[in-house]
């Protein structure tokens, strides 16, 4: 008897378990629905395990529902039913969009709608596929948000700069006017209220400066644990009556290499703005812990380089803050305060400090779960410093040295040539370093002092300084700039010093009068700001 072959099974009854296992493991979410259009959209049949997790329902309940439920608007639903009039398959239609999680967590993703055709050619179900992109568009948005706070950074340096000259004029002329007996006869009131809101508008620029890490820093080693519980009772007492602060300090090493004045600076502003956002009763927290970043956990642009950190915290209780308010919240001038109430430079300053220091800051809140401000600084390995006290006031000293000043604002220049001059020193002041250099090299004594804006090694100013240094080894160099002059190697450290803009004349008297002593001057640090 003749053995008959069996026929095979055909390819499609065996690949059909294969592929709708293949269709439930799928990393995208798929939707099989009809192709007829209902109110709300199209009648889900099917949804694989990758769609019910990102709806954030079960297939049960998922299917006989309209698509439109899955997704946070319809905006699509007209370019679909356009699309629906004539569908074929290999004609797909796509989109993007926010999808409704029953949970109510954002989600991000694209979409594709394709038609399936039974065995005559006419389209009975569209597929639709889902991939997940709330990651990518979430990172996306924060390099965004890093580039704009960029360059509002640069926009607020260059403000920042032009305002430090003019006032530089203003405190400089009410100096003035308050050293003249007969102003402090008649008028002493009124110009102690103008050199006040000088000095407190120099405040303001310091912080703009600080944002646009264009600050003059004075880093050193210092233990984070050490500073808060030095600083601990003055930010106890901000939070009363009624609010408490406690510390967790838990940082092992808690060594960084920061400004301490400035990060005291830091504190206070976050701490105030805990207590502007605590109710009676509300306690804010400032932790310390240390951290280290593996090598590979950092796989996104805006993920923490590897390395060692040490992480200083502000918590607090509170009213939390918006999602919206959180894009905008280290913006200078941005505020969710009352008119009046603040500046909005406040963690603008925070900001700027962290950035300029080297360290990152991240914020975790939402409405009604309070807010905590972390800021991770490089660990340090150096040994403590210990504090640098200020120099003593010197008493103004009447000098006979030629001085060369270089200054480009007119107003500034005019000011500082004019304190010196009736101070007793023979001024010669110019606008650029070639036309100082001109001047210099047509007098018959040397220039003993030079005052100019160094910014850089390098710079037209430096150039300057050799070459009177050079004519004059025994010259002075005093650097007047917005940010921190660099050191000037060729020099001896005891013949050059710094002061910052905007300076006070009575700091820049007794600068000049120190360098030309030969007792050396460091540079000066801007004041401490009280917080805004």
């Amino acid at each position: 008897m003749k053995k008959t072959k069996k026929n095979p099974a055909r390819p499609a009854q065996v690949a059909a378990p294969l592929l709708a296992a293949a269709l439930g493991a799928l990393g995208e979410g798929v939707l099989l629905a009809e192709a007829r259009w209902r109110p709300g959209g199209l009648k889900i049949i099917f949804a694989n395990d990758s769609m019910c997790a990102m709806a954030g329902r079960a297939a049960a309940a998922l299917r006989g529902r309209p698509h439109g439920e899955i997704h946070a608007d319809h905006g699509h639903f007209a370019a679909l039913r356009r699309w629906l009039r004539r569908p074929a398959p290999g004609l797909a239609l796509s989109g993007e969009g926010g999808l409704a999680r029953c949970d109510g967590a954002p989600l991000y993703a694209t979409w594709t709608f394709s038609a399936v055709a039974g065995a005559d050619g006419r389209v009975t179900h569209i597929v639709v596929t889902y991939r997940d992109l709330t990651a990518k568009r979430r990172m996306e948005e924060e390099v965004i948000h890093a580039q704009r706070i960029e360059a509002v950074g640069r926009l607020a340096g260059g403000v920042a700069h032009d305002f430090n000259n003019l006032l530089s004029v203003i405190n400089g002329y009410c100096e003035i006017l308050g050293s003249k007996p007969a102003v402090r006869r008649h008028a002493a009131r009124e110009v102690g209220e103008i050199h006040r809101a000088g000095r407190t508008a120099a405040g303001l620029v310091r912080q703009l400066l600080a944002f646009s890490r264009r600050q003059a820093l004075h880093p050193q080693v210092v233990s984070l644990n050490r500073l808060v519980r030095d600083n601990a009772p003055i930010l106890a007492k901000l939070l009363r009556p009624g609010k408490s602060l406690a510390l967790d300090l838990q940082a092992e090493p808690d060594r960084a290499c920061v400004d301490p004045a400035q990060l005291q600076q830091v504190l206070l502003n976050l701490v105030l703005n805990a207590r502007d956002a605590l109710a009676p009763g509300g306690e804010a927290v400032i932790r310390t812990r240390f951290c280290e970043i593996a090598l590979g956990r950092n796989r996104r642009l805006t993920d923490l380089p590897s390395g060692r950190y040490v992480v200083l915290a502000v918590s607090d209780n509170g009213v939390g803050i918006s999602e919206g308010a959180q894009a905008h919240l280290f913006e200078p001038f941005f505020t969710t305060k009352e008119p009046g109430k603040g500046t909005g430079l406040g963690l603008a300053l925070v900001y700027g400090v962290v950035q300029q220091s080297g360290g990152h800051i991240f914020v975790q809140s939402a409405p009604g779960t309070g807010a905590t401000f972390e800021l991770f600084f490089p660990a340090a390995d150096g040994p403590l410093q210990a504090e640098v006290a200020l120099p003593a006031v010197l008493p103004a000293t009447r000098g006979r040295e030629t001085v060369l000043l270089v200054e480009e604002d007119n107003v500034v220049r005019k000011m500082v040539a004019g304190i010196l001059t009736a101070d007793g020193y023979r001024v010669l002041d110019a606008v650029l370093p070639a036309e100082a250099l001109r001047f210099a090299r047509a007098q018959p004594k040397p220039v003993e002092l030079l005052i100019a804006p160094l910014q850089s090694p390098g710079d037209d100013s430096e150039k300057l300084a050799r070459a009177l240094h050079a004519a004059h080894p025994r010259l002075r160099v005093l650097a007047a700039a917005n940010a921190e002059p660099p050191r000037l190697p060729w020099l001896a450290p005891a013949a050059q010093g710094g002061i910052t803009k905007p300076f006070a004349l009575s700091e820049l008297l007794r600068a000049v009068r120190s360098l030309l002593d030969g007792e050396g001057v460091p540079a000066v640090p801007p004041h401490f700001t009280p917080p805004i």
